[in-house]
């Protein structure tokens, strides 16, 4: 049972009736600022806690030393490595500093909207949004274990993401690329990126024992990602994300010579090229360093002209082409390894548009001429 009392104006005293220790009364109180229908709403939220079981909330955590104890305990035990670098980075840097001071159970939307301000002026609105996404999901947490009543991140307005840009390339910019790679180390995995749509981790994650010579395809079993300066395997994220993918069959006759290169490279060392074997490695078979394919793709681009061309817009290119030369939505979903195909169709809808045209000269060849009717009600050829 609660009590509600106001204490000043605009101040109220919530008292919560949790039952009986020792013959002693024991009662919780919480003191929240703002209208009289705030306070009844949030006494509703603390009884219905207290009757389902729902521990009362702590009173004296901070938002800091609460984000810490969920990251070090229920991400670093849910989460992937990678998934727990990425939250750390964003509490660390920029929840704690801004929100940590504040006690949690005083916590208000109003406070993390006028962050969410304050951060938007330096900072993207897409990076702001996933700050929204990580404090969010530890409040559900709160709320579940009763520290608070409700996650007031739901009622907090956040910043638009914007349109990521997309930078496509077109087929004779390929082929411009092309052309000053060549004579470089990375032709083969710039090569392999462009005529696959594969992620970089995948690439720099693809054995040989992952390429079927004889079917003329590839499977994504692992991935490659660099932490803290080492370079570390893991499997695919998503069970989407391991999939097979179809060669070219320029693609599977330039891989067959490559790795014949490959092994002789490898005789030469007096070494044997393994089914587990890196198809993208140094020459001694070590694993390729992300940033390092990122930085030397960045010179490549800029030697042929392309302007600012990131390694993921060679996917997005891959998708382009596929979808420009008619290619099913469904095919080059399972390619990309995307969720669903709404989200393919999502990603790059802003290229469809450009497509209407050819496709309604494909209607207008398949359908009959109209027939329009003349002031006699005979029929007329249109």
């Amino acid at each position: 049972m609660g009590h509600l009392r106001q204490r000043t104006k605009g101040s109220w005293q919530i008292t919560i009736h949790q039952g009986y220790l020792d013959g002693k009364p024991v009662r919780f109180h919480e003191t929240m600022k703002g209208s009289k229908d705030m306070a009844i709403k949030r006494m509703r939220e603390l009884e219905y806690g207290a009757d389902h079981g729902v521990p009362m909330p702590s009173g004296e955590i901070t938002v800091q030393a609460y984000l810490n104890s969920w990251l070090d305990g229920y991400v670093k035990v849910a989460c992937c490595q990678r998934t727990y670098d990425g939250y750390a980075t964003i509490i660390k840097n920029h929840l704690i500093p801004n929100l940590g001071h504040i006690l949690l159970r005083k916590l208000q939307a109003e406070t993390i909207e006028k962050y969410y301000g304050k951060a938007c002026e330096k900072l993207a609105g897409r990076s702001v949004q996933h700050q929204h996404r990580v404090l969010s999901e530890a409040l559900k947490a709160a709320v579940r274990k009763g520290h608070i009543g409700r996650n007031p991140c739901d009622l907090a307005s956040t910043p638009s993401p914007g349109k990521r840009t997309m930078r496509t390339l077109t087929i004779a910019e390929v082929q411009t690329m092309l052309e000053v790679a060549v004579s470089t180390p990375y032709y083969p995995i710039i090569y392999t990126a462009v005529s696959t749509g594969l992620r970089q981790a995948e690439l720099l994650g693809l054995r040989w024992r992952d390429i079927d010579m004889d079917s003329q395809s590839l499977s994504v079993s692992q991935v490659l990602y660099k932490r803290k300066g080492v370079c570390i395997f893991k499997q695919p994220k998503t069970s989407g994300s391991s999939r097979r993918v179809e060669l070219t069959p320029k693609l599977a006759l330039f891989l067959k010579g490559y790795r014949t290169q490959i092994e002789v490279t490898f005789l030469e060392r007096d070494r044997v090229l393994g089914l587990d074997s890196l198809v993208f490695a140094h020459d001694d078979g070590t694993p390729l360093d992300p940033c390092t394919v990122t930085h030397n793709f960045a010179r490549i681009v800029r030697r042929a002209g392309l302007g600012k061309v990131r390694f993921h817009d060679l996917r997005h290119t891959f998708a382009s082409i596929m979808l420009m030369k008619g290619a099913p939505a469904k095919v080059i979903s399972e390619c990309l390894g995307h969720a669903s195909v709404a989200f393919t169709m999502d990603t790059y809808s802003h290229l469809l548009g450009g497509m209407q045209k050819d496709s309604m000269k494909l209607l207008d060849e398949a359908l009959p001429s109209a027939v329009t009717p003349t002031s006699n009600g005979r029929q007329g050829t249109g």
